[in-house]
């Protein structure tokens, strides 16, 4: 929840501003922006939210298919920040995903540990349970449009990032248990984002492991020139 319209549209402009070599930006946009740059094809836009629900009498909510109607490629699914501050419960995310496959969207699921769950050494049943719990009941065919991102809850504006290792330990959890799910087409082509407070100077480090597919950028994305630097990296 960052920036007034004007200031959205200058970070936007100065985004499409960037070289393109081929790897693919996208901006999860507030809703109440989503319309003003829905036609852009470059950065793709996804939306923050999606509801649960298809249709109906849910004041406030916006669904997969008004996403759809709008061009919207998809939707952020379960970020740490709706798990905290809305209680969203593995149903729910479900059903959000659900509503966005329906509609040909992508969904870009989050999931990720507390620091109460690592230091338990409980963080690697947490993740095969998010995933089992929201995805599980997919098709290896439906997974083609969902992205994961990887975000440990405890470096997500803490100032501590996970280190190296630590991220291609996780990552490379995921897509084993992506493989045991799906098969190995499935685990070798899905992508899987890091979301644990990358920035210009962990960037490159990160993105260098070899089952990290790319970032899912958060306060670094507010400056263009930080979001330049990661996307060079």
């Amino acid at each position: 929840m960052n920036l007034n319209f004007t200031e959205a549209k200058e970070l936007f402009r100065d985004v499409q501003a960037i070289e393109n070599n081929d790897k693919a930006i996208a901006l999860c946009v507030p809703t109440c922006y989503l319309s003003a740059f829905s036609n852009a094809v470059d950065p793709f836009i996804f939306a923050q939210d999606v509801s649960a629900h298809v249709k109906g009498a849910y004041t406030g909510e916006v669904s997969a298919s008004m996403l759809a109607s709008l061009h919207i490629m998809g939707s952020l699914v379960g970020h740490s920040e709706r798990r905290q501050y809305h209680a969203e419960s593995a149903s729910v995310l479900k059903e959000k995903v659900d509503r966005l496959l329906e509609n040909n969207l992508i969904a870009l699921y989050c999931i990720g540990e507390t620091i109460e769950e690592r230091n338990e050494q409980k963080h690697e049943a947490v993740i095969q349970k998010q995933i089992i719990e929201v995805l599980g009941h997919l098709t290896s065919e439906q997974m083609k449009n969902v992205i994961i991102a990887y975000e440990p809850v405890w470096a997500i504006g803490t100032g501590v990032t996970a280190t190296t290792s630590q991220a291609q330990e996780m990552h490379s959890f995921i897509r084993n248990e992506i493989e045991r799910s799906f098969g190995q087409s499935c685990a070798s082509q899905i992508k899987i984002l890091y979301g644990g407070s990358m920035n210009a100077s962990n960037a490159k480090e990160l993105l260098a492991c070899p089952d990290v597919d790319g970032g899912l950028i958060g306060g670094a994305s507010l400056k263009v020139e930080d979001f330049k630097f990661i996307y060079e990296s």
